[in-house]
């Protein structure tokens, strides 16, 4: 248990500080890119850090030998937007509260296009909703539509690189780790500096899952409750990591989009895959997540869309987590 325990915290220094890489690497490439911060969190930044879970996902439905290892993916499909939807954005508050006398900001108003980000959140729910609604019926055609979900990527991701209103944003960027002394990087290092980071990102990840379930298992937690509430919040941990690192640089901005860009790779990209490999059939646990994300992103739509938002409106959202969580717990008691 102590070993196991001394793994667990490792392996999570060991994300947040490839996470410090990867954010510095992240920025320069879309500098170089002419891409806006809005931009580069909600396309380059999300995409790299999701890929570890996607890949999870593709290895559970599309190789799983047995219903239980497939089911595993769609809980994950499932369970990366709760996280990101409520915990994430609650992080952000948290640490923008926790940060502002450093910033020297004298309100705890959130630094972002609101309405940008509040047309996000509608893109989201609107495939959100489509994709729960498929959970809850069986038709033979009914794989075919995964297709679909990754038109709708597609279109977010050409949408977003097109929308280039913040290309001249990017504010004064911190050197390159991988080379401190250069006023401009070179592509090579930077490329390089993302490869790597991310490559230690997901490593770090995964045994910070395999750490988890083993705390779970040496405490008597039911394995449904590692699976449906504790594992969903490690994978999605690189994207909170990256949150954190982002606001206490004063860039809630970057830190937002990496997070609207995470949850709509989320919503398509492991649904897709689910999709063609599964029935896709949710039972109670996974309808009660589906319900408790939209609330999540209805109460975020509606803060971004009345315009300024005070970083403390973003905490409430976290405690529908702790309701999913209380669910699943009593419902396996």
């Amino acid at each position: 248990m102590l070993i196991t325990a001394l793994l667990f915290l490792l392996s999570a220094a060991a994300i947040y500080a490839a996470c410090e890489y990867f954010v510095n690497s992240i920025e320069w490439l879309g500098h170089k890119l002419k891409l806006g911060e809005t931009a580069t969190g909600t396309v380059l930044a999300a995409f790299g850090t999701a890929l570890p879970e996607s890949a999870v996902t593709f290895v559970a439905v599309m190789m799983g030998r047995t219903a239980e290892v497939r089911d595993i993916g769609v809980g994950a499909a499932m369970g990366g937007p709760l996280v990101l939807a409520t915990i994430a954005y609650a992080v952000v508050g948290i640490a923008l509260w926790s940060c502002r006398r450093r910033l020297g900001r004298a309100t705890m108003h959130v630094q972002v296009k609101s309405a940008r980000l509040a047309r996000d959140q509608g893109w989201f729910l609107s495939i959100f909703i489509v994709k729960c609604a498929l959970g809850l019926a069986a038709f033979a055609f009914k794989p075919w539509l995964g297709v679909l979900f990754l038109l709708a990527y597609a279109l977010y991701v050409w949408r977003e690189l097109k929308d280039e209103g913040d290309a001249a944003d990017h504010e004064e960027l911190e050197p390159l780790k991988f080379q401190p002394r250069a006023s401009t990087p070179s592509m090579l290092a930077v490329s390089l500096q993302a490869t790597l980071s991310l490559l230690v990102i997901a490593m770090a990840s995964h045994f910070f899952v395999l750490q988890l379930q083993g705390i779970g298992l040496a405490l008597h937690l039911a394995p449904h409750l590692v699976a449906l509430v504790l594992s969903p919040v490690a994978t999605e941990l690189p994207e909170t990591m990256n949150a954190l690192i982002w606001v206490r640089q004063g860039k809630e901005r970057l830190a937002l989009a990496n997070i609207s860009g995470a949850m709509m790779i989320q919503a398509t990209v492991p649904s897709a895959l689910a999709i063609f490999a599964t029935p896709w059939l949710f039972d109670a646990p996974l309808v009660v997540s589906g319900v408790l994300t939209m609330l999540a992103i209805v109460y975020l739509w509606g803060l971004f869309k009345r315009g300024r938002v005070d970083g403390r409106a973003l905490v409430p959202a976290g405690l529908l987590y702790l309701v999913f969580a209380f669910y699943v717990a009593h419902s396996l008691m």
